[in-house]
């Protein structure tokens, strides 16, 4: 499935991000790192991508995830069938202002009846883009919520131990990667005036430059004030 297709290329987590042609989900890992592939320009690559928050504002994002269960569970009543709902990216301060339950449970519900057993479909309302996949038919309605996002706990100076966790099985690559970031925080954890957070992140940026590698991953951060590549240092608005 071409999530492209589904304006996934304009949701939160891509808006700012290099125009790619194509797009799918390959699923996320137990550090909630979540695996997408891409074709840019001809060539394929694979996008690891983490959504994190400040721990301070986890409370927002524990509101916004809320809303977004209580849809599910409201649609639930109203199917026939066993479903997965994986939320992949949603603007929580949008949401945290206009989120209407009722209307994302229609959408829900909308989609649930076209979807065959076995068959995975996205859903985009309001910020929200989500895969919703129909596992088993039965008679009554279940659906089970899914999301990753990853609560940022250490001071912002550490903020590179976020990039060795995303780079820890691509030091080496052997084909293009991209590796993003996507602070959900109100308060960025992104500092470019931290020194010593801009040090970290330096080194952890000049270690990518093997004479022996392939391709250097191309590493973003993306907050509410856009995307930096980090090794270039390129401001992408």
């Amino acid at each position: 499935m071409n999530l492209i297709d589904f304006g996934f290329q304009n949701s939160s987590l891509f808006q700012h991000m290099p125009l790619f042609d194509e797009i799918s989900y390959a699923g996320h890992n137990e550090e909630k790192v979540r695996r997408y592939k891409a074709v840019r320009e001809g060539q394929t690559c694979i996008v690891l991508s983490l959504n994190f928050i400040r721990s301070d504002e986890k409370i927002l994002w524990d509101a916004v995830e809320d809303f977004v269960k209580r849809s599910t569970a409201s649609a639930a009543s109203s199917v026939r069938g066993n479903y997965i709902f994986d939320l992949l990216t949603i603007d929580i301060h949008k949401e945290i202002k206009a989120f209407k339950h009722t209307e994302l449970s229609t959408v829900i519900i909308n989609m649930a009846s076209k979807i065959a057993d076995g068959e995975t479909r996205m859903i985009k309302y309001s910020s929200v883009y989500a895969l919703v996949q129909k596992t088993v038919a039965s008679d009554w309605g279940k659906i089970t919520f899914k999301t990753a996002v990853n609560v940022f706990k250490d001071k912002p100076d550490y903020l590179d131990i976020l990039i060795k966790q995303l780079l820890e099985d691509f030091m080496f690559p052997h084909e293009p990667v991209v590796l993003l970031l996507n602070d959900l925080s109100q308060n960025p954890v992104f500092d470019s005036q931290n020194q010593k957070q801009q040090a970290r992140i330096k080194k952890v940026m000049a270690d990518l430059i093997p004479n022996s590698m392939e391709f250097i991953p191309e590493v973003y951060i993306q907050d509410k004030n856009g995307a930096r590549e980090l090794l270039s240092g390129a401001n992408l608005g």
